[in-house]
C-alpha cells in the first residue's frame, strides 16, 4: 500500500576512512556503546528515541568540500555545552570555520576526518526532549522531506518556506532540511540506511514510485551493513504543523552556513545523485540503498 511504512532507519552513517577511529571519536563524544553486530565497518548504539545505529562504513572518497548533513547537539546550559566542547577537543575535534558568525553562540567542530558538526547553546526550544543528538541537518529541497516522511512514516512537523523537518513518532532526533540553495554532491558524506521490514524488492519498488512521484528530483544517499536489511531514496510526501517560531529561529542560528552565503538556516543542501551499482544483496535508487531482509 502507497504511503505505508516499509522501512526503518536503522542507521545514519558516516564514509569512514579508519571506521574504528571514527566510532571511537563519536563514541566518546556521544557516550555510546558498540553494536555487536555490524558486517561492513563499526556500529554505535545511539541511545535515541528515533532507534537508529550510527554507522561507520569503510570509503576511500575524499572530502573536498563541508558536508551536506550534520549533527546538531544539544546543550542543557552554557557549562554543558562548554563540556561537550571540551571533551570532543579531547579525543580529537576540532575547531572548523564554515563561515559562521564571529559572535556566534553554537560552537563549530569537525571530527578527525573532517564531518562537521555544531554544540549548540542551551535554549533552542524547537529541539527540546530531542536528546544529545537533537538534529540532523541536512542540504535537500522540500521534496526530499516529503519523500522521507512517506518512506519512513514520520510525521512532517515543519513544512515552511521550503524548509522540512520529520521526527519518529517515538521522539529523538529530528531530521531537517534547508531548501535551495543546494549544495552539489561530492561524495563523501552521511547517509541513511534503510532496513525493509518485508519483502527487499517490494520496498525498492514502493521508495521508486514515491520517488516518480516527485516533480523536482530529490536527495539523500543510503546504503547498508549487514545480510539483513537496507534502503534508500527521495521524494514527496504531505503537509506539516509548526514547532514556534521562537524554536526555528534559534536552530537557524545553530545551522553553520554563513549569513552572507544566505545558508544560515540551510545548513547542508543535497542534490540527487545518480544510482551506483551496488551487488546484491543491495539494491540503489536515486541517492540510496537497500539490503534485502535475511532470509
Amino acid at each position: 500500500m502507497r504511503g505505508a511504512r516499509s522501512s526503518r532507519l536503522f542507521a545514519i552513517s558516516f564514509d569512514a576512512h579508519q571506521s574504528e577511529r571514527l566510532a571511537h571519536f563519536w563514541a566518546g563524544v556521544l557516550g555510546l556503546e558498540r553494536a555487536d553486530e555490524c558486517d561492513d565497518g563499526v556500529a554505535l548504539l545511539s541511545g535515541n528515541d528515533a532507534g537508529y545505529r550510527l554507522g561507520f562504513r569503510p570509503s576511500q572518497v575524499q572530502k573536498i568540500t563541508q558536508n551536506r548533513l550534520h549533527f546538531d547537539l544539544t546543550s542543557s546550559c552554557l557549562e554543558d555545552q562548554q563540556q561537550t566542547v571540551t571533551r570532543a577537543l579531547d579525543v580529537g575535534a576540532q575547531h572548523a570555520d564554515v563561515g559562521q558568525e564571529p559572535d556566534a553562540s553554537h560552537v563549530v567542530l569537525a571530527d578527525p576526518e573532517g564531518n562537521e558538526f555544531c554544540v549548540l547553546e542551551p535554549g533552542n526550544n524547537f529541539l527540546a526532549g530531542c536528546g544529545f543528538s537533537g538534529a540532523l541537518a541536512c542540504d535537500g529541497s522540500q521534496a526530499v522531506g516529503y519523500f522521507w516522511s512517506q518512506a519512513l512514516g514520520w510525521p512532517l512537523l515543519w513544512d515552511q518556506d521550503e524548509e522540512t523537518t520529520i521526527q519518529s513518532p517515538n521522539g529523538g532526533t529530528k531530521i531537517t532540511w534547508g531548501g535551495p540553495p543546494l549544495m552539489p554532491d561530492f561524495g563523501k558524506d552521511l547517509h541513511f540506511d534503510l532496513a525493509p521490514n518485508d519483502d527487499q524488492q517490494a520496498e525498492v519498488e514502493r521508495l521508486l514510485s514515491l520517488e516518480g512521484s516527485v516533480s523536482t528530483p530529490p536527495t539523500a544517499r543510503c546504503c547498508w551493513p549487514t545480510p539483513t536489511a537496507t534502503s534508500s531514496a527521495c521524494s514527496h510526501a504531505g503537509e506539516a504543523g509548526t514547532d514556534g517560531d521562537r524554536g526555528r529561529r534559534l536552530l537557524r542560528q545553530s545551522h553553520w552556513c554563513s549569513r552572507r552565503r544566505r545558508c544560515c538556516r540551510r545548513a547542508l543542501r543535497r542534490r540527487a545523485v545518480p544510482s551506483m551499482p551496488i551487488p546484491p544483496p543491495f539494491q540503489c535508487m536515486g541517492s540510496s540503498c537497500i539490503r534485502g531482509a535475511a532470509p
